[in-house]
């Protein structure tokens, strides 16, 4: 009894962090730039930036996250693998119909992902 309670609590504790990983995954990837690009412009509004401020803190936040794309890279390959395995896992959570759409939204979601969003040095 007590090790299939184990098994039980373990297997939800893998489904939270899997759901958490996918639930991040999706975030950075289904992000509308329009919707990035709004918020940064309700951000200059909120400050009252001038048109030169916001000229050099786009300069600024370009170049930071080009720095962290740069960290990033590294790593990437190993975020893939993790995104991968689960992705595999939640495929034999869902039904046939289910798992159709969840790889029609993925295939959309390399799409938008295989586009260019910056031009990093």
């Amino acid at each position: 009894m007590q090790r299939s309670k184990q098994q039980a609590v373990m297997f939800l504790l893998g489904a939270v962090l899997v759901g958490g990983v996918l639930g991040f995954s999706a975030d950075r990837v289904l992000r509308d730039p329009s919707t990035h690009w709004a918020r940064r412009q309700a951000f200059y509004d909120d400050l009252g930036l001038s048109p030169a401020q916001r000229s050099t803190m786009d300069s600024l936040l370009d170049e930071r996250n080009c720095q962290i794309n740069a960290v990033m890279k590294p790593v990437k390959p190993q975020l893939d693998s993790i995104r991968q395995a689960a992705h595999q896992q939640v495929l034999q959570v869902l039904t046939p119909p289910q798992r159709e759409k969840l790889e029609q939204r993925k295939k959309e979601m390399d799409r938008r992902e295989s586009k260019p969003t910056n031009a990093c040095k």
